[in-house]
């Protein structure tokens, strides 16, 4: 693979890379925002390695422009904040994924053949199914043309489940992209959001918008 590291810690950058060469793969280093653009323009790459704070500008502004550029490229972040408010704002941003500082290099490198395995991320920003429509650009549901509230984390929620497009996303794994734990508490919580969504997108009193997969996960249903 040939893996994108942005960071203005050299000491980071050198580690990443060192550890990357060991495991046979190829890199190439930005230690700012202006030279991964330039970096991204010259060639292609299987994974971007995204600290979050670069100097002057965010690594999540950085993001969420080259998604705009509808560059799909798997972004891993790194951050020395490793709050689930921290990673939700990652993912929300355009990562796919989120460690935090200080890293163990064996679960880095782990993570980063897991992206590349997963190759370029498509990430639906409208899904309409029947008479419900998602729009997660403006975060705006709609009912047979009726708006209908979806709160923050009801949305985190769906985000997990339109990324898997149609596929059965496990129960754990949604817990860990969203709330960023499991437990028996957020699997608690899980079970009341995914009740909620069920009612509020609901048509003609048939919730026909998700698929349970029992004692597997959920399915977001597509057309």
């Amino acid at each position: 693979m040939h893996v994108l590291i942005v960071d203005d810690d050299e000491e980071t950058l050198g580690l990443v890379a060192s550890a990357l060469r060991r495991d046979g793969h190829r890199s190439s280093l930005a230690t700012g925002p202006e030279q991964a653009l330039r970096a991204i323009a010259e060639a292609s790459f299987d994974v971007i390695v995204l600290d979050v704070m670069l100097g002057d500008r965010s690594g999540l502004d950085l993001c969420a422009e080259l998604r705009r550029t509808e560059l799909h490229t798997p972004i891993l972040f790194l951050s020395a904040r490793g709050t689930v408010a921290a990673r939700v704002d990652g993912l929300d941003a355009g990562g796919d994924d989120y460690l935090a500082k200080p890293f163990a290099v064996r679960e880095l490198l782990a993570r980063i053949r897991a992206l590349g395995r997963r190759g370029p991320s498509l990430r639906p920003t409208l899904v309409q199914v029947g008479a419900v429509r998602l729009d997660f650009t403006a975060r705006k549901a709609f009912v047979a043309e009726r708006e209908v509230p979806v709160t923050a984390r009801e949305w985190d929620v769906l985000r997990v489940l339109a990324d898997a497009h149609g596929r059965v996303v496990s129960f754990d794994d949604i817990l860990d992209r969203s709330w960023g734990e499991v437990s028996e508490k957020t699997r608690a919580s899980l079970e009341v959001i995914m009740s909620r969504l069920r009612r509020k997108l609901e048509v003609d009193g048939h919730p026909a918008l998700f698929r349970t997969a029992r004692g597997l996960g959920y399915a977001l249903e597509s057309e």
